[in-house]
């Protein structure tokens, strides 16, 4: 998959393809669907599949502080992508020019002149442009005028559930990972580097590995039993906090893992960690030693789940 960050990098041979635009937020069931009519029209017509989305997501970039969480972040979609026979992706940002541009420099500027679309698939409640003015209808009209087809791709409904990102979040939130894979088509995951923390977990006796969320609301709170892939061709099982850590006064949210039965330098290693079981909510102690307390029972608790559930 090609990756075509900014307008300014759009080439001559990237003129001709189908595409479609969206936040795609999870790369869950219902955009697999969509991504499927995607390519298999992009081999029909013998051009390349596209992919137009953009970063912020626009509905972070209304909220402000008041973000919303994300299902996935830039690199764990270009991550799900990647599994998708998807030709190309075309990373816009999203800022205050990008929140006043009509409708119409979509249909026309960007899809006609830019990437001479020959075809456009959206879903069934695509909204676009200032003031999400622009819409199915608006496209289809569009491409009749300038000469290229269009197609709707209607919402995926799954054992009676209609799958969508929002519906994805709540999920997650009730910490029911069985149900939230069958609407994903994949486990739930963050990835991440490994960074230098404060050495706290350490002086704990349960040493983390440190992945910053930096600007984006994860989709969990907690302590959860994890799998870890990345650090050798192994799969390592752990508990993981999600959270502000606020007995220790964290500023930042932050992903720590403890690895079992690991004990290696990982620093700066991508690691990809999946969520397997809620064990609690992040909670305040009124110590450190509270603190430690609470962790070796997690432990303790994590060890038994996956004893249950090999």
């Amino acid at each position: 998959m090609e990756i075509i960050n900014g307008l300014h990098n759009i080439r001559p041979e990237h003129h001709g393809n189908v595409v479609t635009l969206g936040n795609f937020d999870g790369v869950h069931h219902g955009h697999q669907v969509l991504l499927h009519h995607l390519c298999a029209k992009s081999r029909e017509l013998g051009v390349p599949s596209c992919l137009i989305t953009f970063e912020p997501q626009p509905r972070e970039f209304f909220a402000g502080a008041e973000v919303p969480p994300r299902l996935t972040r830039l690199r764990e979609k270009v991550e799900l992508l990647k599994r998708t026979p998807l030709d190309r992706l075309l990373l816009l940002p999203f800022n205050e020019r990008t929140a006043r541009t009509p409708a119409e420099w979509i249909t026309h500027e960007l899809f006609h002149d830019l990437l001479g679309v020959r075809y456009v698939v959206v879903g069934d409640d695509f909204r676009f442009g200032r003031n999400r003015e622009g819409n199915y209808d608006m496209i289809q009209r569009t491409g009749q005028e300038l000469g290229y087809g269009v197609s709707e791709c209607g919402t995926l409904q799954l054992e009676d559930e209609r799958v969508s990102s929002s519906r994805i979040r709540e999920v997650l939130g009730e910490a029911d990972f069985e149900l939230a894979e069958k609407l994903l088509g994949h486990e739930y995951f963050i990835m991440g580097r490994v960074v230098y923390g404060r050495q706290l977990g350490r002086q704990l006796g349960t040493p983390t590995a440190n992945i910053r969320l930096h600007r984006y609301k994860a989709a969990l709170e907690g302590v959860y039993c994890v799998e870890v892939d990345g650090i050798d061709e192994d799969t390592y099982q752990g508990i993981a906090n999600i959270g502000l850590r606020p007995t220790v006064d964290g500023k930042e949210p932050l992903l720590e893992v403890h690895i079992f039965d690991f004990s290696g330098d990982i620093y700066n290693e991508l690691l990809t960690v999946r969520f397997k079981h809620k064990l609690r909510d992040e909670q305040a102690f009124g110590s450190i030693d509270e603190l430690k307390e609470q962790i070796d029972r997690d432990v303790v608790s994590a060890r038994d789940w996956f004893a249950k559930h090999k």
